[in-house]
This record gives structure tokens, C-alpha cells and sequence, in this order.
């Protein structure tokens, strides 16, 4: 989901915003490092769920600048913002329960104008903060249950010397 958003991002600022904005540097930005800071949190987890969480909280925080930029935009140029009940928001949601869901699945959303276009990609931002939020919690239980890192080594030495 989160690569989705970070590919509309890409093409709504190329269409939306004037290209000596820095806007366009934020925006995309934080949509990069949402992206890429599950990527990393994800690799790091079977090193350190520590790092994991933290990461994950990362692209949480992110996707939330992201938000707030697509907000502005709306209420900038004088563009509605969808409520979560809308018609079109629930189109949006239906897309993201299909199986094997890509940024083609979503095309006929970014092609319209932009108050649909950041619409749609506020939608896709909640449904990405709701995984996040839930991925989040997961891992906090885990690593209550489980701990981190060093104290599975310190337990496995543990066993290991009393053998």
C-alpha cells in the first residue's frame, strides 16, 4: 500500500503542484521514507525487533506528514475534503480489499482532477496508517512476550552453559 501511495505522490505533485515548489520535495519525500522505512524495518526484523518498531513507527510518522500535506492541499486551493462515510472514500475501500492490488488498480482514481486525485490518496494514506497502526501493536506484544535481541542470545548462552 504504501508503494502505492508513494508512486500517486510522485505523479500528483508532477501534475498539481508547480515544479519550483518545495512541496513537491516534501511530499515526495515523506512518501519515500513511509515506503522505505517498512522495507528496512522489515529487513531488520529478525535482527532487532527494537529497531523494527522503531522503524515502523518511522513510516507511520511519515505517511502522517503526508497526510497533512494532502490536507493542505485541499484546503489551500479550496477542494473538498472528503469525509471517511463518502461514496467515493468507500469506492476507494473496496479497491483495497481486492487481492494483488497495484497502482493500475487505483488509475481511474488519479486520473481525475485534483480534489479526486488527493482524495483518493488520503484514503490509501489511512488504509496504510491502519495496517501500520495494527503491524505496531503486534510487535509491541511481541517483543513484551519475547523480548529483544540480546536477551534471547543471553538466554540461549544461558542454556547452552548449563548443558
Amino acid at each position: 500500500m504504501s508503494e502505492i501511495v508513494y508512486d500517486a505522490t510522485v505523479v500528483f505533485c508532477g501534475r498539481f503542484i508547480n515544479k519550483y515548489s518545495r512541496t513537491i520535495d516534501q511530499m515526495v519525500q515523506a512518501a519515500r521514507s513511509g515506503r522505505q522505512n517498512i522495507a528496512e524495518g522489515s529487513m531488520a526484523s529478525g535482527i532487532s525487533k527494537e529497531t523494527e518498531i522503531k522503524l515502523t513507527g518511522v513510516a507511520r510518522a511519515s505517511q502522517e506528514e503526508l497526510l497533512l500535506d494532502y490536507q493542505d492541499y485541499l484546503r489551500q486551493h479550496g477542494l473538498e475534503l472528503w469525509d471517511k462515510d463518502d461514496e467515493r472514500a468507500a469506492v476507494i475501500r473496496s479497491i483495497g480489499s481486492q487481492p494483488d492490488r497495484s497502482y493500475k488498480s487505483y488509475m481511474a482514481c488519479f486520473e481525475g482532477p485534483p480534489e479526486a486525485f488527493a482524495n483518493a490518496v488520503i484514503c490509501l494514506i489511512h488504509q496504510t496508517n491502519y495496517l501500520l497502526d495494527q503491524q505496531l501493536r503486534q510487535l509491541e506484544k511481541q517483543f513484551v512476550k519475547e523480548g529483544g535481541l540480546r536477551e534471547r542470545m543471553y538466554k540461549a548462552r544461558l542454556n547452552e552453559r548449563q548443558k
